[in-house]
Parts: C-alpha cells; sequence; structure tokens
C-alpha cells in the first residue's frame, strides 16, 4: 500500500515521534491485525487500531448488538440494536479512513474455521467473552507462531497479555493450565464500562508496540489492573515445563 502526502499530514503527530518516524508509521500502516470479538474491547480497540494508520483490519463476531451492550460496547448507538456488530464495525472504519480494508467474519470461531480466518494476519488481538474460544486461539496461534495480544475483563478488573509466539514466550497456558469449570464473563459477573475502554485501550496500545518495536519489552508478561484503587501491576509470567511438553503436541 503506498503511503501518500495525505497518510503524512493524517500521522503526522505520530511521525514526529522519534521512536515511530515514518518508517514505523509504514509498518503500522502495512501491519495485518485481526480482532476477535467486537465488544467491550473489541470497540475501542478497534477505534485505535484504525485511527493509528492500520489499514488491513479483520473483524470477528457473530452476535447482534443488544441493548444491554450499550453501558461499554462505545462503537454502537441505540439505533444499532437487532444489527449485526461487523457490519457496523465495518461501516464506522471506512468512516475512519476509507483506504482500511476489512475483512469481516460473521461467526464464531471454531477448530473446522479458525486456520481460514487466522492464517492471513500477522497480529492476532483475543477479546471473546468465553474459555473455549480463549484456548482455541492460543493454541492456534502458538502453532502458527503468532503473535497474541489477548484481554479479558471483569467486574471492575483488566488483564492484558502479550504473547509473541514467534519467540520462545509463554502462553495462556502456562498462567492457567486448566479451563475454569465456570466461566466468568460480564453477563454473569457485572462490569464496570470504564474497564472494558482502558482494556481495549492497552490492548490496542500493545499492538502498536509491537509493530514499531519487535523486542518490546511487554512480550511474555501481563498487565493487571483494578480500575477501583487504579492500581496497576505488570506480571511476568514464567513458561510451564508441563505446557512446553503438551504443546508440542497441540
Amino acid at each position: 500500500m503506498i503511503f501518500t502526502n495525505q497518510d503524512f499530514k493524517r500521522n503526522y503527530k505520530q511521525i514526529v515521534l522519534k521512536k515511530i518516524g515514518i518508517i514505523g508509521q509504514k509498518k503500522i500502516q502495512k501491519s495485518k491485525v485481526l480482532v476477535i470479538g467486537v465488544g467491550g474491547l473489541g470497540c475501542p480497540l478497534i477505534m485505535y487500531l484504525a485511527n493509528s494508520g492500520i489499514c488491513n483490519i479483520g473483524v470477528v463476531d457473530h452476535d447482534k448488538v443488544d441493548l444491554s451492550n450499550l453501558n461499554r460496547q462505545i462503537l454502537f448507538t441505540p439505533k444499532d440494536v437487532g444489527k449485526l456488530k461487523v457490519d457496523i464495525a465495518k461501516k464506522i472504519l471506512k468512516k475512519i479512513n476509507k483506504k482500511i480494508k476489512v475483512s469481516c467474519f460473521q461467526k464464531k470461531i471454531s477448530k473446522q474455521n479458525i486456520e481460514e480466518i487466522i492464517s492471513k494476519f500477522d497480529i492476532i488481538c483475543d477479546g471473546s467473552d468465553n474459555f473455549e474460544t480463549r484456548y482455541l486461539v492460543n493454541d492456534f496461534c502458538l502453532k502458527k507462531k503468532k503473535i497474541l495480544i489477548s484481554a479479558a475483563i471483569s467486574k471492575f478488573d483488566g488483564h492484558i497479555f502479550n504473547f509473541n509466539f514467534k519467540k520462545k514466550t509463554p502462553c495462556l497456558r502456562c498462567f492457567m493450565p486448566e479451563m475454569p469449570s465456570v466461566s466468568n464473563n460480564c453477563e454473569s459477573e457485572g462490569i464496570m464500562s470504564t474497564v472494558a475502554g482502558m482494556a481495549g485501550t492497552l490492548q490496542a496500545n500493545e499492538v502498536i508496540n509491537t509493530i514499531i518495536n519487535p523486542n518490546n519489552t511487554m512480550k511474555g508478561k501481563m498487565i493487571a489492573f483494578n480500575s477501583l484503587t487504579s492500581n496497576f501491576r505488570k506480571i511476568k509470567l514464567s513458561r510451564s515445563l508441563k505446557c512446553i511438553k503438551d504443546c508440542s503436541k497441540r
């Protein structure tokens, strides 16, 4: 994709940053990023990716907008209730920048379709709301040596993970070996709307950091925060020997 004078003017405030510059902005523009889940995390994530200059974005979601989504899913308004989330996301991305190539997948990721959906993208952003999908995406990204930026939210808490499987970094199973018997999500646990915005924005920040800096110090680490106390922690994850052995069989 050609980097035009209009692209330069549009992204000038990023380009003047010494750690980005024109070279970094061109890397951002040509990156291919997939967003799994157009929910509380995916909405701010998608908007910041588009406004940062990424011009190839995939969105995955099988759901329609519900009235209960509106407190935290900032892409949508009451007039969107009942409409497909991926369709609205595509329209908004095109309004932000007509150059953006948007690939929509109106389906739930499964073992049968995951390769078709994920294989063409460089960076995978997981904002899904169930552990089955999270483990499936983790295992596939590990197998295909993809970069996985994952986030999760519940109540007042948020977690952001940076798994660069091009390197020997831990995976989700190193952190959480077994799938929990009870699936905690916004529907069952509740969520403060600002937590979704904070986590989705941090997730977008990790995507951009990963693009402009291959040696990003966050790889293999987790950010954990609580919105009530404004407490943020950076946690280094360790590779599990049992996980390494099991992952090689997947």
